[in-house]
């Protein structure tokens, strides 16, 4: 459930990353100008430290599996390091030129290490770079160089609890597949101390309708911000008609954290959220009776959006070629099956989608929309220009201006392009 935090942990990431890479990094800006490529290197009997981001014993445990069964194959060891803060200990290591061989990357992380020379570019050295879902490695690809492979992904859906469904009056004929539909959902469901629907006030969310409505957040080359644009503006003016109309609140105005808990204590009856609900749901309220469905298709047509990481590997690692082994054994498909059945993730390969909806058939909904979904900004300085915007959206209902709003996030946005 890392995304939920996503706007706190985007602005502590940025500002540590930036500040990490002008201060004792260790590389003149000569350095941080190139483009770090992998260099040659034994592809047996190298010893590997890897660093991740546990989300618990189930993950350390499977990631651990994992190095052992490749290491036992190549005749190679690695030593998996469960990070308690990421950003500041593969800060410190890369500072320090002892950087783990292979790493999490994490999407608010990696332009800072692209900009100080810190990751090396193996996209597109890995078995079938095709085979990623083309927005996960755009999300990882600066300069039409494609660093580092996405590990695995979410992205968001709709939760509904079928009891206040099915007491609404609700069927299989009135799912929420459209802008108007939803809103009519919402109505039909708010009441009684219930809203409709209640999601996180972030960008994180509400950036889901601007996609619908053939919105963007940047152009093509990812060269240009496109916040301000009419598209994004009728997505935006959506959200905050439902706002005004009561039939939409964010959790804080239901006395809740996120969207899990505004489901899962019937304070909601419909969330956007991500597969990341699954196990919150099943560990929080269990006995909660609810269904999945793909977000509404809008005036653009279906979107969503997507969260992601990647398999970072450090230009300055003496095993490149042996960490280009192992990330081409995490990323095979049989492990990515594995991942996905021990953590319960989205596989970044479009070829394993089939066996992984078999095996998780609750996961179809997430999975399915993976073609139309819009990356994270991965922008250096990022996250400061979407606090500035998040802080707003709670006012949707009110006092907040759509237009402005996003003018505001262009201007600070685009001035992060001229650092």
């Amino acid at each position: 459930m890392r995304t939920r935090k996503a706007g706190l942990l985007a602005a502590v990431l940025a500002v540590g990353l930036t500040a990490a890479c002008s201060n004792n990094s260790g590389f003149s800006d000569q350095t941080a100008n190139q483009t770090a490529k992998p260099t040659a290197g034994k592809t047996s009997g190298a010893h590997l430290t890897m660093m991740i981001a546990s989300s618990g014993d189930a993950e350390t445990n499977a990631v651990n599996a994992a190095a052992q069964a490749w290491g036992q194959q190549t005749g190679n060891t690695v030593k998996v390091v469960p990070a308690s803060d990421i950003q500041q200990q593969l800060t410190q290591a890369m500072a320090g030129g002892s950087p783990p061989d292979v790493f999490y990357g994490e999407a608010n992380m990696f332009q800072s290490l692209v900009q100080a020379g810190q990751l090396a570019a193996i996209g597109d050295q890995i078995d079938n770079p095709d085979d990623f879902y083309k927005p996960l490695v755009q999300a990882f690809t600066v300069d039409n160089k494609f660093y580092c492979p996405p590990k695995d992904f979410s992205t968001l859906a709709i939760e509904i609890n079928t009891k206040m469904w099915k007491q609404a009056g609700l069927t299989d004929k009135d799912l929420p597949t459209t802008w108007a539909k939803l809103e009519a959902d919402a109505k039909k469901l708010t009441g009684n101390g219930v809203t409709g629907l209640v999601m996180s006030d972030t960008l994180d969310r509400v950036g889901a309708f601007m996609v619908e409505a053939g919105g963007s957040y940047m152009n093509a080359d990812q060269t240009q911000f496109t916040f301000d644009s009419p598209a994004n503006l009728k997505g935006l003016e959506y959200v905050q008609k439902l706002a005004k109309e009561g039939v939409l609140k964010f959790p804080k105005q239901v006395g809740m954290t996120w969207g899990g808990d505004s489901l899962g204590s019937g304070k909601a009856a419909m969330t956007v959220e991500g597969n990341w609900i699954i196990g919150a749901m099943k560990a929080d309220y269990p006995k909660l009776k609810y269904m999945t469905v793909p977000m509404p298709s809008g005036p653009g047509g279906p979107g969503t959006l997507s969260f992601t990481n990647c398999w970072g590997v450090a230009a300055k690692s003496p095993n490149q070629a042996a960490d280009i082994s192992f990330v081409n054994f995490l990323t095979s498909k049989d492990q990515q099956l594995k991942f996905a059945d021990t953590i319960g993730v989205m596989p970044s390969r479009s070829s394993v989608k089939d066996a992984f909806v078999a095996d998780n058939p609750q996961q179809k909904p997430f999975i399915d929309q993976a073609a139309n979904a819009v990356p994270q900004v991965t922008t250096v300085g990022f996250a400061q220009a979407q606090q500035a915007f998040d802080q707003q959206v709670i006012n949707l209902g009110s006092s907040a201006d759509p237009k402005q709003m996003l003018q505001q996030l262009q201007t600070n946005a685009s001035a992060l392009l001229k650092q």
